[in-house]
């Protein structure tokens, strides 16, 4: 299919990459907004990191985008990253798993993610653990926490964050880098900003109570539609689909039915 025939999504916000010079200039346009975010909050840019989100997105254009110089990609269901990781095995790629995990599937993100950012239960820490000790892996994981009070959304409720991060020493093979959350999808920036706010707040919290458990205090947080408030409130890690390989077809309430 050429560029000219293959289906783009309704939102002209986030043009459709198909060359390795466009997914260059897309990169290009978030990085530099990522850049103007973190300095209107008196960050350094080089404090945030891009992570691009491949999710439904054909690996024929994954493969462009690994060309173009990405390294570490997004996926926020587990069989779609399997099928890419064994498609794009040949490639230098790695993984981050950045959905909802059911324990039957720990098996599969034990043997290749490089990454977890969507932990928050213990029964899924565990199933980690032992598939991981059993390959000799560990895996860097993130915590995630509901933010919003959503009862639609995964993520632990934040009261419960404290004893969460006490039980995972347990889980050896677990790296705890920091925490993750998914804001509210409302157009009311104000609400959204909270979200990051309440999570940045539970990092510090961590930190003084308790530093060892929280690693390096690491912020997922942010799409395509609110990187740049994340940036704002404090984020080290932003996941970034749309605005890098293009609209998809339908709106994230599909492909997140927690959001």
């Amino acid at each position: 299919m050429s560029k000219m025939e293959a289906p783009i999504g309704s939102d002209d916000r986030y043009p459709t990459a198909f060359t390795v010079e466009d997914f260059r200039q897309n990169v290009a346009r978030v990085q530099a907004r990522i850049a103007d975010a973190a300095r209107r909050a008196g960050r350094a840019p080089e404090d945030v990191t891009l992570l691009p989100v491949s999710k439904t997105v054909p690996t024929d254009r994954v493969r462009v985008a690994i060309e173009s110089g990405m390294r570490l990609l997004g996926e926020n269901k587990v069989q779609e990253a399997v099928r890419k990781n064994g498609e794009t095995a040949d490639l230098d790629v790695s993984w981050s798993i950045i959905g909802h995990l059911q324990t039957n599937k720990a098996r599969d993100v034990a043997a290749f993610a490089t990454e977890f950012q969507a932990l928050d239960r213990l029964r899924v820490a565990e199933a980690l653990d032992r598939r991981l000790q059993a390959a000799g892996r560990s895996l860097d994981v993130f915590v995630q926490v509901n933010t919003s009070a959503e009862d639609s959304k995964f993520g632990m409720p934040p009261e419960e964050l404290p004893a969460f991060l006490e039980a995972l020493p347990s889980y050896s093979a677990l790296r705890v880098r920091g925490l993750m959350t998914l804001a509210i999808l409302t157009p009311d920036d104000a609400r959204v900003r909270e979200c990051f706010a309440v999570l940045r707040t539970l990092r510090d919290q961590a930190r003084e109570d308790a530093p060892e458990l929280i690693g390096n205090g690491e912020l997922s947080m942010g799409m395509s539609g609110d990187y740049e408030i994340a940036v704002e409130e404090g984020a080290t890690c932003v996941r970034v689909g749309q605005a890098i390989f293009g609209a998809r077809a339908l709106p994230d309430s599909y492909y997140w039915p927690e959001a």
